[in-house]
């Protein structure tokens, strides 16, 4: 009598390597204008795009999103409220069944404002800050982007929002304050994420001196493992699995670029990863491309993403399976190759890689404003797009 054995249940993990009908966490940047300049600044923003979605477009991708079922997107920039149709966005995506979840840097998180989203059961807040003090945030923020900050959390909090996200991306220069930022978010109610420092963007030109040393890697899976019960990491530090047991870190340990998450620009552009705004991880454009469902599902980008990666010259590597060779677009951008360690490899491989000549190459997009700025600057609502760049103060 043969003895049939029970099917096997692909992992998870095995799963999403190969893509999923509707992403799981879909980034989705409004518009590039932004008050600030950020030195680290993944999209390089500052300068709105003439070419930036209209109200319309941007509704008919909600609609196309509820049709995916798309549970929630999340909607930055820039600063995403700068929009004059903001709100109407938002409230028309939770009308359509699409959750939000907005990062902003407080500018206009005001009384008014925080006392309309503690009214809603389907948008969360994420407020930036990158430092758990002025001195330390505002050298990457801008002078006075502390201040906004903690305006816009009291506002919340007062105004009875319940579980607003402090979003912080951690550096050398703020990796001993993880306790003093936990406590700030215990202050307000908060929940605390904590995100890794890529080398995309205008981040391309200060990750050497901003990303985290080899010893504070450690200390950030220590604090994470013994602290980090309730702290939210978006997966972003799963290259740092190698320095303990597999699963030691809450978390998904894959690259999830083009397979359960991608990026949505302001001019419809759609990239295989939110770090990775490069022509080399454009998978398409919703409006020359018959939208976004067909781009995710059928874009010759996406199906390579798909389909098995080797593990490339990690494959030797005890720790492979727990950091799967690390992130693509810190790998890209510091000029490594994608099949090698992660520049951040705590086994120390990356080093050196980095040590080698390389090309590093740039993001495709760029709309710093000439000179930079030294601290917030005005706002006003974005109405028409601008003809020109120059015809219209970005913010």
């Amino acid at each position: 009598m043969t003895t049939m054995q029970p099917a096997r249940v692909p992992k998870l993990v095995e799963q999403f390597e190969h893509g999923l009908d509707a992403p799981i966490c879909l980034t989705w940047e409004l518009t590039y204008a932004c008050n600030l300049s950020c030195v680290h600044c993944l999209s390089s923003s500052g300068k709105r795009d003439p070419r930036e979605l209209t109200t319309r477009q941007c509704k008919d991708i909600i609609d196309e999103l509820e049709r995916m079922q798309v549970f929630y997107v999340n909607i930055g920039g820039g600063e995403p409220t700068v929009r004059s149709d903001f709100w109407e966005l938002v409230d028309y995506a939770t009308e359509h069944h699409v959750g939000v979840k907005f990062s902003t840097n407080g500018v206009r998180i005001d009384e008014e404002v925080a006392a309309k989203l503690a009214s809603s059961d389907y948008v969360d807040v994420q407020i930036s800050l990158d430092g758990a003090t002025a001195e330390v945030n505002d050298a990457v923020r801008g002078p006075g982007s502390f201040a906004m900050a903690i305006r816009a959390l009291e506002n919340l909090s007062a105004a009875g929002f319940k579980d607003a996200k402090i979003s912080v991306v951690v550096t050398r220069h703020n990796v001993d304050q993880l306790d003093e930022f936990k406590a700030l978010a215990d202050n307000y109610g908060a929940t605390l994420r904590i995100t890794r420092l890529r080398p995309s963007g205008r981040g391309a030109d200060v990750w050497d001196e901003l990303h985290p040393t080899a010893e504070q890697q450690v200390q950030l899976y220590d604090w994470l493992v013994a602290r980090g019960e309730g702290i939210l990491t978006g997966d972003s530090f799963f290259h740092l699995s190698g320095l303990g047991a597999p699963g030691a870190l809450a978390g998904l340990n894959l690259c999830g670029a083009g397979r359960v998450v991608c990026l949505i620009d302001p001019v419809g552009d759609v990239y295989a990863c939110p770090f990775a705004i490069h022509d080399r991880f454009l998978a398409g454009n919703i409006l020359s491309d018959s939208g976004f469902q067909n781009v995710w599902q059928n874009a010759p980008l996406f199906r390579e993403l798909r389909e098995p990666q080797s593990a490339g010259a990690c494959g030797s590597c005890d720790h492979y399976d727990g950091c799967r060779g690390g992130c693509m677009a810190a790998k890209f951008f510091t000029g490594l190759p994608l099949d090698g360690p992660d520049p951040e490899c705590v086994q120390g491989y990356g080093e050196p890689a980095l040590a080698r000549e390389r090309d590093k190459p740039k993001s495709s997009v760029d709309h710093s404003r000439a000179g930079g700025r030294k601290g917030p600057v005005p706002l006003k609502l974005l109405k028409l797009p601008p003809q020109k760049f120059c015809n219209e103060s970005p913010v």
